[in-house]
């Protein structure tokens, strides 16, 4: 975490924050046109299937950290 906030400071001595404001800006209004293109019941089922993507690979983390501890429990 402190590695991407370092890395993240780095660039704003070199980005000007007028230009670092306009791209947010940018981005944000990408967004919103390209959510205008689809129907509202794709952008709701995009929201789904982001969160269930989620899910997944929580129940794939927390496999693996039952597995880390099976060892601990044995002993």
């Amino acid at each position: 975490m402190t590695e991407k906030t370092e890395r993240k400071h780095r660039f704003e001595e070199h980005i000007p924050e007028e230009a670092r404001q306009h791209a947010k800006a940018a981005r944000e209004e990408m967004r919103k046109s390209i959510e205008g293109l689809f129907p509202p019941e794709f952008v709701e089922h995009r929201r789904k299937a982001r969160k269930e993507m989620l899910l997944a690979f929580r129940s794939m983390l927390d496999s693996a950290i039952e597995r880390v501890d099976e060892p601990m429990k044995k002993a």
